[in-house]
């Protein structure tokens, strides 16, 4: 018999930040052993509020709360266990597929590398995938509000066939346009890495037309989309340039609900495009993006979109076979993961 709940359905995760989804036992944890003092609060509860309430206001905001996540990330050993746990929690969560993504220039305050960040998330996932049969690759990101993208795709590039599969311009969109890091873009893509941009959140239509202008595979959220067509009745009736663009190539949407609702891009689920987005046909996806900051999982993303946004279990399945599809993986890992989606299981 197929799963009724959404929640329970099996789930493949394109967008999900390593930083944004630290367990705060971790945080605590790491924090002490590191003797770092700057947690806004020192017990479990007090600092899971305060992470969810930090991202309330702005985009900015919500970016700013990572300062204390990625602040206890300073070591390989650090950096390798906040890696397993994301993978050994997705798994619980019912996700059979997941790529996760950080910044590597954000962890190398102490004596790490970018390339020692790199390789410890890799021995994370890898640990992760051979204890609990969770495949999960590595996406690198660098900052767009930075100069060394460069270097980051360099550093991410020495890893090409051994766990990192995309690249991704990640940070603030407004004022730091994709094509400052062009050099990047185009070293990240001759070493064989795919590309995913982050795009449409933090700003509009003009930076998703950037995002495709420097090759773009995927959007990271795009669901401001939206903004380039005309909708009637919840139904798409119109397109402009970008959005017809999208439509056509197939350019798959990393949607993360809950994280948009938290950065005030829209007032109330019901109000999110993603499923009118869906409905018109675009090669949307579900995902977490920052499992603490937005206090959300896949299955509450799937419940929250079901309830909300009018995407039955039929939708849900198209939109995890439609991630499938786009994911970064080889292809015999592909075709792994769609026999568990193919046996409706999601252990």
């Amino acid at each position: 018999m197929e799963p009724t709940d959404p929640a329970a359905l099996p789930k493949v995760l394109l967008h999900d930040h390593l930083d944004g989804g630290v367990r705060v036992e971790t945080v605590l944890d790491l924090a002490s052993a590191a003797g770092y003092t700057g947690l806004p609060a020192g017990d479990a509860a007090g600092l899971r509020s305060w992470f969810h309430q930090a991202g309330a206001s702005s985009l900015e905001a919500y970016l700013a709360a990572f300062a204390h996540t990625y602040g206890v990330m300073q070591t390989p050993e650090a950096m390798t266990r906040v890696a397993f746990e994301a993978v050994e929690d997705l798994t619980r969560d019912g996700v059979v597929y997941a790529e996760i993504r950080f910044a590597p220039s954000l962890h190398i305050a102490g004596s790490m590398t970018r390339a020692d960040a790199i390789a410890a998330v890799v021995r994370g996932c890898e640990a992760a995938e051979s204890t609990l049969g969770t495949p999960a690759r590595v996406i690198v990101d660098a900052l767009r509000q930075h100069r060394d993208s460069p270097k980051v795709a360099r550093a991410a590039a020495g890893f090409v066939g051994r766990g990192v599969v995309g690249f991704d311009l990640a940070g603030p969109e407004a004022g730091f346009p994709p094509h400052h890091h062009a050099e990047a873009i185009g070293i990240a893509r001759e070493a064989g890495l795919r590309i995913t941009l982050h795009a449409g959140e933090g700003d509009g239509v003009s930076s998703i037309a950037a995002a495709l202008a420097c090759g773009a595979e995927r959007l990271g959220h795009g669901a401001r989309l939206i903004e380039d067509t005309t909708v009637r009745d919840g139904r798409i009736v119109a397109m402009g340039p970008v959005a017809r663009e999208v439509h056509e190539g197939g350019i798959v949407l990393e949607v993360c609900p809950t994280s948009n609702l938290d950065t005030n891009m829209y007032p109330s689920p019901a109000a999110h495009p993603v499923g009118v987005l869906h409905r018109a046909g675009f090669a949307v996806t579900v995902n977490t993006d920052n499992r603490l900051m937005s206090a959300t999982t896949m299955g509450r993303e799937f419940a929250l979109v079901a309830a909300h946004c009018g995407m039955g279990i039929e939708d849900l399945g198209a939109v995890t076979r439609t991630a499938l599809a786009a994911a970064f993986c080889d292809e015999p890992t592909r075709a792994t993961v769609a026999a568990r989606l193919d046996a409706g299981a999601p252990g």
